[in-house]
This record gives structure tokens, C-alpha cells and sequence, in this order.
């Protein structure tokens, strides 16, 4: 192949806020496919916030990324060469891997994409890891019943914009929690919510609590920080709290100290963290379910497509910021 494989490489780790300075941009031959794995052109790129713990050598559920090494990412991909046969040259595809151009991964950890049935950018956002999240959060953490009130934060983001659609089906009065008028608007026009709440208004908890004046019965942890602190009073007894990601913290050096548990013991809370790869059936069922939402044209989604792979850095940065406006993809060429 003539032409280069663009590459993303982690620089140096660190320690508060992401910096363009963490990244390097380098330009290599691309990878060679060893036995079993195929040549994959990386085409969308997903950016998502759990990389930023990727960037940390601390540990947690996943090892990090290597001071040098490619970031971390799933992408879509066409297919370069097969020689297991599997794939045939521009065959499309989830499973490449990186902020790079160019990919060679086992071909047996593929998954093939068919256009003509939904966008492939799809596979990463609304049908794929985000959506797949959303699934488990409402459905198996902290499923609402009909008539309750379900609130989920970053309502126009990827996971939590799916979350309140599936609470909604369930049954429950959704109320989501965004950044920015024009973000609310999307969630309550587009995605069909029947409030949402602006957490950079001066006078947040007072307007969360008006849209919940029978209190919150399941609550979608994506953002922590003020807005979690808004929410944890307005908790009834017995309420369900999913915990997802905290964005608005993953830049802190030091956490910051959380709600007073005693209302753990007195409101009877049930609140669990999840990570969704620990669900692995999930993978099967909301695929196939979105997408059939999808047809209908009932699940209805927002992508935020940025082009250019050089760009990936500062973008990722403004996701952490909450600059993004759903989903976020890098087309990588």
C-alpha cells in the first residue's frame, strides 16, 4: 500500500484536564495483518468519555493505554484484505480499532454491517455500544415503572438520549437534564421528552425540582458533580439509581466527596454502578431491537460528525467540556 497509516498516539498522561499536548499525530506504514486477522480502512471513528480513564494509569476495569501507543477507539471500517475469506474487499464492518487509519484485527471479532438497513455510523452510537448502555441502565439497573418519574442526565448525549426513549416506552414520566436551551429544545422536540431541565441555569435545583413535584423514581447517572448533587434530595423511597459515567468529574485530579449516604439508609436507595461489557447478551437484544425502532421511526437519534482523524484530539477535549451535540464521530477520511 502506498498510502500512510495516520495515527493518534497518546503522549503523556494527564493529570486535571486534557490537553492537545497529551496527544502526538504521527504518519507510519500501516500494519501488516498477522494469521487470522484482516486489513481494515478505518472510516467513522466513535469518541467517547470513558476514554479519558484510558489515559490514566490508575487502575480500573480496563488497562490503559501505553504511553506511545494508538488511543483507544472502536470504529467502522471497510475491509482491505481477508486472507481468512471471511470478508471480501469493501465489506463494511464494526470492529477496527484506534485513532489511526488503517487497523489489522482478528477477522473473527468482526461484525459485517449491512448499509442498506441503517446507517453504519449507527453501530456506534444509537444501535451500538452507547445504545446497548442505555438498554442495560433502564431495563435492568434501575428499571421505572409505569407512572413513575425517570431523570437521566446528558439527555442529548448518545447513552442518555436512548435512555429516557426507553424509559418512555416503559411507562414512566421522563424528565432529562441537558446543557443549553438549544439542547433542552432537541430533547423535548426531537427526542420526545415532557421536560427537560438546563443544568447551567443559575437557578438549577429549583427548576429540576418544579419539573419533579412527585419526587424521582429511577435516575440515569451520566454528568456527577452539581447536577447529581440537584438530584440526590429530590430521591423518593426506594428509588433506583443507575450509575453510568460521571463526565463532569473525569477531569478532577482528586474526586470530589459525594451526597450524604445516610439517605441511602433512610430512603431505602438502591444504587449501582455498571459497566456494560459486563452484559453481554445486551449485545444481541438491543441491536436488534433499535433497529426495528428505528424502521418504525420511533427511536429517534442525533449524530455530531467531525472530519478529519488530525481532529480527533480536539474534539475528544470539547466532549469532556460537553461541547458536542450527540454522538460523537470522527470520519476518519
Amino acid at each position: 500500500m502506498t498510502e500512510s497509516n495516520l495515527r493518534v498516539l497518546l503522549r503523556a498522561r494527564p493529570e486535571g484536564r486534557v490537553e492537545p499536548g497529551h496527544f502526538e499525530i504521527r504518519e507510519e506504514s500501516p500494519p501488516s495483518p498477522r494469521p487470522g486477522e484482516a486489513l481494515l480502512r478505518n472510516r467513522y471513528l466513535s469518541l467517547d468519555p470513558y476514554m479519558r480513564g484510558r489515559m490514566s494509569a490508575a487502575k480500573s476495569y480496563s488497562a490503559p493505554v501505553e504511553i506511545g501507543a494508538v488511543m483507544e477507539g472502536q470504529c467502522v471500517a471497510q475491509v482491505v484484505e481477508d486472507p481468512t475469506g471471511r470478508f471480501q474487499p469493501g465489506d463494511w464492518v464494526l470492529g477496527g480499532q484506534g485513532w489511526q487509519r488503517f487497523s489489522a484485527v482478528p477477522a473473527g471479532n468482526l461484525r459485517k454491517l449491512e448499509p442498506g438497513l441503517a446507517p453504519v455510523t449507527t453501530a456506534l452510537g444509537v444501535l451500538g455500544m452507547p445504545g446497548t448502555t442505555a438498554w442495560v441502565g433502564v431495563t435492568e439497573i434501575a428499571p421505572p415503572r409505569p407512572g413513575e418519574t425517570f431523570v437521566v442526565s446528558a439527555a442529548s448525549g448518545a447513552v442518555g438520549g436512548v435512555a429516557g426513549q426507553i424509559a418512555m416506552r416503559m411507562g414512566a414520566r421522563v424528565v432529562g437534564i441537558a446543557g443549553g436551551a438549544e439542547k433542552c429544545a432537541f430533547v423535548r422536540d426531537e427526542l420526545g421528552f415532557p421536560e427537560c431541565v438546563d443544568h447551567r441555569a443559575p437557578d438549577f435545583a429549583e427548576r429540576l425540582a418544579a419539573a419533579c413535584p412527585g419526587g424521582i423514581d429511577s435516575y440515569f447517572e451520566n454528568v456527577g458533580g452539581a447536577v447529581q448533587k440537584a438530584v440526590f434530595p429530590l430521591l423518593n423511597d426506594f428509588a433506583r439509581v443507575a450509575f453510568c459515567g460521571m463526565v463532569a468529574e473525569y477531569n478532577d485530579p482528586s474526586p470530589a466527596p459525594g451526597p450524604n449516604l445516610m439517605q441511602v439508609v433512610r430512603k431505602r436507595l438502591k444504587l449501582q454502578g455498571f459497566i456494560v461489557r459486563d452484559h453481554p447478551r445486551a449485545f444481541e437484544v438491543w441491536p436488534r431491537t433499535g433497529a426495528a425502532w428505528l424502521r418504525e421511526g420511533s427511536l429517534r437519534y442525533r449524530e455530531d460528525v467531525v472530519r478529519g482523524l488530525e481532529k480527533a484530539p480536539e474534539a475528544f477535549i470539547g466532549l469532556l467540556a460537553g461541547k458536542n451535540f450527540g454522538k460523537l464521530v470522527i470520519e476518519v477520511t
